[in-house]
């Protein structure tokens, strides 16, 4: 498959530079096919230096921002419906509205991504996030309230579609899945931050905390390098020899990766950028169903409404809110650590099915807690089960579900469909997710136990969907992931 994909390289590579022989001059040369399944330099590829590090860690930083805007409304939800005089409908619709601008930032998320760079994307996220929080900090009713938080969910939807294209285009491929799950830890932190500190501090110095890692990520971003494949795609060759030699280190020949960008991105150009009208076509069919798949079972399974409303699923199950969210906390930052650790051992396809294996139980307990709370079964129990379901739910959510699926996006397209096919799937998350957290309160109220069965079986879905049809991308570089998704239906 590799040889493949590298012979039609290179016949783009003659065709354009029929004297060129820079493949030759790193070994890969077209009589010796062998080599190229085993390059002699792999480890200076998949070398991971300090700059690797650093410009994951200030890119994975904007999903620190993301994660106190998802947790905000949690802690700050006994505080504004007291002050602002809210109902249930007007919360459900404030709490909601994130993942609504969200769903506008996912549509213009890969064509800014493209135009704009990585770097000056992840910039131009921050100007909606900081003028979100500020908003939202001086409010003085509903409407202020609900367009700061529109403002911040336009910054979170286009931090979600770049922040692991960018990682991905980064990172070595033997670490590229820690690296990107980087992105769910530190979404996972500022989630935990503002449950711990929503209990003791006024609803409107959390807006204040939640603006703090905004000016520090936009002063960091400064430092970093632009993506070599965004460089490359834009025919800024130098500048992208420059950046890969930043992140390889001054002392490595970049020439082979170097060489397997350029083509790649020439074999991209040689088909033509997709547009979205083009998208639903036979050869497409494979990676769209598996990214918009993983993005509508996410986001089916609750997820997200369980964040943004675990005080009241607590309250409701007669459990103190305070200390569940506090422990969902403590417990859900170094769950997230696991998932980093082990997803480049276990594999993106087994960490995906036992996550959702415990989401699933989590939520039938759930059910069968809410079920019993409202016939007055066992109501001692009840907040014994509904503080071990959310946890679960939670917890399980961030080790696996949560982070994978981004992953996956950002490995499977390549690099004449990440615009058109990464927006489809940015938006199918965001929208699903706007349903979701907006009915949520609502069907709380209605059926509890009847919501919560739904999203267990949602989960055993999920496992059905990854094991038939979701591949391991484990170890695999990105060419070699889409030549091997392009390759299946042929």
């Amino acid at each position: 498959m590799e040889t493949g994909l590298l012979r039609k390289s290179l016949s783009i590579r003659e065709r354009k530079f029929p004297n060129d022989d820079g493949f030759l001059e790193t070994g890969l040369s077209r009589k010796s096919p062998r080599e190229i399944k085993k390059p002699q330099n792999d480890d200076v590829e998949s070398r991971v230096t300090i700059s690797v590090f650093v410009s994951t860690f200030v890119a994975v930083s904007g999903s620190f921002c993301t994660g106190c805007g998802a947790g905000f409304s949690s802690g700050a939800q006994l505080g504004i419906t007291k002050d602002l005089s809210l109902s249930v409908a007007e919360y459900s619709m404030f709490g909601s509205i994130l993942t609504l601008g969200g769903l506008i930032g996912a549509i213009f998320s890969g064509k800014v991504a493209d135009v704009l760079g990585r770097k000056r994307t992840m910039l131009f996220c921050e100007v909606f996030c900081i003028t979100g929080w500020l908003a939202v900090a001086l409010a003085q009713d509903a409407l202020w309230l609900d367009c700061g938080r529109l403002l911040l969910g336009i910054g979170v939807g286009l931090f979600s579609y770049v922040i692991p294209v960018y990682v991905a285009e980064i990172a070595p491929k033997h670490v590229r899945g820690s690296f990107v799950f980087a992105n769910q830890l530190m979404q996972n932190c500022g989630i935990a931050l503002f449950f711990i500190i929503g209990n003791f501090i006024p609803w409107r110095f959390l807006a204040v905390v939640g603006l703090v890692p905004c000016v520090l990520h936009v002063f960091c971003i400064f430092f970093i390098p632009e993506s070599p494949r965004w460089l490359a795609k834009k025919g800024r060759d130098k500048e992208c020899r420059s950046a890969l030699q930043r992140l390889r280190g001054s002392d490595v020949d970049i020439s082979r990766e170097a060489n397997t960008i350029k083509d790649n991105i020439d074999m991209a150009e040689h088909e033509g950028d997709t547009r979205m009208s083009e998208l639903f076509q036979r050869r497409y069919a494979y990676p769209l169903i598996i990214g918009v798949g993983l993005m509508f079972l996410q986001q089916l399974s609750g997820s997200s409404g369980m964040t943004y409303y675990a005080s009241s699923l607590f309250q409701k199950g007669g459990f103190p809110s305070a200390i569940g969210t506090s422990v969902i906390a403590m417990i859900m930052v170094p769950k997230a650590m696991l998932g980093t650790i082990i997803v480049d051992k276990m594999g993106r396809r087994t960490l995906l099915m036992a996550s959702c294996a415990a989401m699933g139980l989590s939520a039938l307990l759930l059910c069968v807690s809410y079920g019993f709370q409202s016939f007055g079964i066992l109501p001692d129990l009840t907040p014994i089960f509904t503080c071990i379901g959310v946890l679960g739910h939670i917890v399980s959510f961030a080790m696996g579900m949560g982070g994978l699926p981004w992953i996956i996006m950002a490995e499977i397209f390549p690099m004449n469909l990440k615009v058109s096919a990464g927006t489809l799937v940015t938006v199918t998350n965001w929208l699903f997710g706007w349903v979701v957290t907006y009915t949520f309160n609502f069907m709380l109220q209605w059926n509890a136990s009847g919501m919560f069965f739904i999203f267990s079986m949602v989960s055993a879905s999920s496992i059905v969907f990854i094991y038939f049809l979701v591949p391991e991308t484990k170890g695999r570089s990105l060419e070699e992931i889409q030549a091997l998704l392009s390759n299946s239906l042929q």
